[in-house]
């Protein structure tokens, strides 16, 4: 007997070919080290290696939940999150309404170029040009305002700016690249709907409003949920690279804890059962908000 699945297969054989370095990125890079979450219930030793270390249960997690810093870790990278998903998340929906208005494609190319360009760039660069701009001894910022005859600002050792300093550095590096799939989806769009909605006597921002926006509603919410599912991770490179003594109160995140613990310190259990803690607060957001958008007639991730 022929297997209906194996029929489908050689079917679309070319399609599975083009997707089989895919697959297989996900099969090595993510699934199997997903094993490696054993050791968190261990005291791991890595010449013991995983199957000869001693079993702990549930005592890494009980360490990290009564460990001080867990509260502090815990603001600093939903706060983080939380200013990045109010900010930074609705300005692509933005940026897109208005390249897709622009009529002059030569124009809109330019434009669109110009604003992808910052997501090339690497942290290491992103953080630089800030240190250039805010550095309170040789910043442009604070040269400004010294020829201003004001005082200067230490913008980067003062702790009540650096949750701001980090949502705009994500913002102005990938807002543009944010874009893409939002106008994918704007030009898969229907012109008729806009005929229609001009003959009934409506503007440009009527049409963005009633036409375009929700045509990519679904695309919005499907990528608001799995956002949703990196609530609890912060860019460790961009926050490693602005953290100073000054503001760390307000910097250190779960990613900075881990790579500390973990990395310098040799505590791989702990550091494991801290990634596990994490990534299990991911796996409900992206559930209950899931059941949320169908709940309510989205389609959701799933």
């Amino acid at each position: 007997m022929v297997n209906p699945l194996w029929n489908q297969i050689k079917r679309s054989k070319y399609l599975y070919v083009i997707g089989l370095p895919g697959i297989l990125y996900f099969l090595v890079f993510k699934y199997v080290p997903m094993w490696g979450v054993i050791i968190s219930f261990q005291e791991y030793s890595p010449y013991a290696g995983i199957f000869g270390s001693e079993w702990v249960g549930f005592e890494h997690f009980h360490r990290f939940f009564s460990n001080p810093d867990f509260l502090m870790l815990f603001r600093n990278t939903l706060a983080i999150n939380v200013l990045n998903l109010l900010f930074f998340f609705p300005l692509p929906i933005l940026l897109s309404l208005m390249l897709n208005e622009l009529r002059n494609k030569a124009y809109k190319s330019i434009v669109q170029s110009i604003v992808y360009l910052p997501h090339f760039l690497s942290w290491v660069i992103i953080v630089g040009i800030t240190f250039l701009l805010l550095s309170q001894s040789d910043g442009f910022a604070n040269k400004l305002l010294v020829s201003l005859g004001q005082e200067k600002v230490g913008f980067l050792t003062t702790p009540s700016y650096f949750w701001g300093l980090l949502t705009i550095q994500s913002i102005w590096k990938d807002m543009g690249w944010g874009t893409i799939i939002f106008l994918a989806s704007m030009a898969g769009i229907d012109p008729q709907l806009y005929e229609a909605a001009r003959m009934d006597g409506a503007g440009r921002l009527r049409q963005a409003w009633h036409v375009t926006l929700p045509a990519i509603r679904n695309v919005a919410i499907i990528l608001f949920i799995l956002r949703l599912g990196h609530i609890m991770d912060v860019g460790f490179e961009q926050v490693f690279l602005m953290m100073n003594g000054a503001v760390s109160n307000v910097a250190d995140v779960f990613d900075t804890y881990v790579y500390r613990l973990g990395i310098q310190q040799g505590q791989f259990s702990f550091s494991t059962a801290v990634g596990l803690f994490k990534s299990v607060v991911g796996l409900l957001l992206v559930i209950g908000a899931n059941h949320i958008a169908r709940r309510y007639g989205e389609d959701g991730v799933y």
